[in-house]
């Protein structure tokens, strides 16, 4: 699975989802990027964009781009915040489509 991590994430999350094949939003050169050109440059490029901006899914037209989106829900966006909520993504992993949106709480 390959996944791209918005900027607004921490890299250390990359450690977390060692099964899958990671890049964060800066190594790929998109810092600074909007959301729906970030969903166009990781569409056909992988297969779910992984974030925490919950509005995400309110501005684009998710069905629209081949690539699936995971929004995580935590009290911040610190690895600490966030490292609880890896083992639901993991399970979403497995069975998650092009196009459909995921949040995990």
């Amino acid at each position: 699975m390959r996944i791209p991590l918005d900027e607004c994430l921490p890299r250390k999350l990359k450690a977390l989802l060692r099964e899958c094949e990671c890049s964060t939003a800066p190594e790929r050169g998109w810092a600074g990027k909007k959301n729906g050109e970030l969903l166009r440059l990781a569409a056909g490029q992988f297969d779910v964009f992984l974030t925490s901006d919950r509005n995400l899914s309110f501005q684009q037209n998710l069905p629209g781009f081949s690539v699936a989106v995971i929004v995580l829900h935590a009290r911040a966006n610190r690895l600490e915040s966030l490292a609880p909520l890896m083992p639901a993504v993991l399970e979403v992993l497995s069975g998650i489509e092009a196009g459909k949106v995921v949040h995990v709480e």
